[in-house]
């Protein structure tokens, strides 16, 4: 019998990887749903190719134009998440959620009813609303597998393993473009500079948070919701190789580390294929590059940023999405051309230091509506900032 699966954010990357695992592997999988925010060229292609039913378009204007070109009259074309439940008629076998940003959070917290396990790709999602994700993930008994590549390397690491054993995870960062960049040469780049990793091939966005190592931070703080430890567990290690993607330290004196190729297929081909009993092709084991890891800790002053993990809450609250939307807004900006590179950090520390935020380090989410509102705020608190 063939899995079924879902995908959201299907135009995006790690769709893209997805539907490409799924490709070589079509008789074992059934898509039952494909969704994108507006990309609806590649959407139709996605839905041809793997003769999908069921697409959703969330943007009205782009879901308006595909209505009107759809000449399929089994294609069946939604515009919102309320959908799912016209869709589902009974628990499918996996869903991708690897919708950007904080709009991702939404379609996430209502498709887990309707699936039994779910892969999330997104780090917003977890930090900000992780309580509401994880009290759906238990009453609906729907079971999750962390899909970065880091949380993904920690999960299957400890797989079988009491997280009460761990006395320390490592979780390793390229150091992106500018690691070896000084202060004075950091005031002259540019985004085009910015988005050019060394290693990874990722978006823009992600691609500037791996410059400031705000992605780190990011992944510490959803690496402490997942696995349920405190800030005290993780350290952040500099690996320019981007080779080796985590290490676990373990209380009986043994430890384990991952290493594998930087690609996500690796993460998302264990995820959906784990029952197939499928080979994936890879490259050897790199010896030259395991006998020069280049471990290094990274130096504040490099990457300021990392002070934020100074002030991070234990237990989840609203400061993370206040942290998260400044961010996003700061990095949209930069890539705009309206902020300098070294503007992101001193403008960030600014938004979350501000009089008005102060208690929300001990605001828990109540619910969707609350952080939505909270992300609009901050990001046109952030925007008057940068337009000054």
């Amino acid at each position: 019998m063939k899995k079924k699966i879902a995908i959201l954010g299907s135009t995006g990357s790690i769709g893209k990887i997805t539907l490409n695992i799924i490709r070589q592997n079509k008789k074992h999988f059934e898509i039952k749903l494909l969704s994108t925010n507006k990309n609806i060229k590649i959407l139709l292609r996605q839905s041809k190719l793997f003769n999908v039913k069921n697409l959703i378009v969330t943007s009205k204007k782009h879901y308006e134009i595909l209505k009107k070109r759809n000449r399929n009259k089994n294609l069946k074309i939604y515009n919102d998440f309320l959908s799912f439940n016209k869709i589902f008629n009974s628990k499918i076998d996996y869903v991708m959620s690897s919708i950007t940003g904080i709009a991702g959070l939404e379609p996430t917290i209502k498709i887990i009813k309707h699936t039994k396990t779910i892969g999330i790709a997104n780090k917003e999602t977890i930090i900000c609303g992780w309580n509401l994700i994880n009290t759906q993930l238990k009453k609906n008994n729907t079971s999750f597998v962390p899909i970065d590549s880091e949380h993904f390397s920690i999960y299957s690491l400890n797989n079988g393993f009491s997280t009460s054993q761990i006395e320390k995870i490592f979780i390793t960062a390229s150091g992106g473009p500018f690691l070896n960049l000084t202060k004075k040469k950091l005031n002259m780049v540019n985004p085009s500079n910015a988005v050019q990793h060394p290693n990874w091939k990722m978006g823009k966005k992600i691609s500037v948070d791996s410059a400031t190592l705000m992605n780190k931070v990011f992944e510490v703080i959803e690496a402490q919701r997942i696995f349920n430890l405190k800030k005290k567990f993780f350290e952040i290690l500099i690996h320019p190789k981007s080779y080796l993607h985590s290490i676990i330290k373990y209380k009986n004196g043994t430890s384990k580390l991952l290493i594998h190729d930087t690609t996500m297929k690796i993460p998302i081909f264990n995820y959906i294929c784990s029952d197939l009993k499928r080979k994936l092709n890879t490259n050897k084991i790199n010896f030259n590059l395991l006998n020069n890891l280049e471990l290094t800790k990274p130096i504040q002053k490099q990457f300021p940023l990392l002070k934020i993990l100074n002030i991070i809450p234990e237990n989840i609250s609203l400061f993370e999405t206040i942290l998260i939307s400044a961010n996003d807004e700061l990095v949209e900006n930069f890539l705009n051309g309206n902020i300098k590179f070294n503007q992101i950090h001193k403008i960030l520390f600014k938004i979350i230091n501000l009089k008005e935020f102060k208690n929300f380090k001990y605001k828990k989410p109540k619910n969707l509506d609350q952080i939505i509102k909270l992300n609009k705020y901050v990001r046109l608190k952030t925007l008057n900032l940068c337009i000054v």
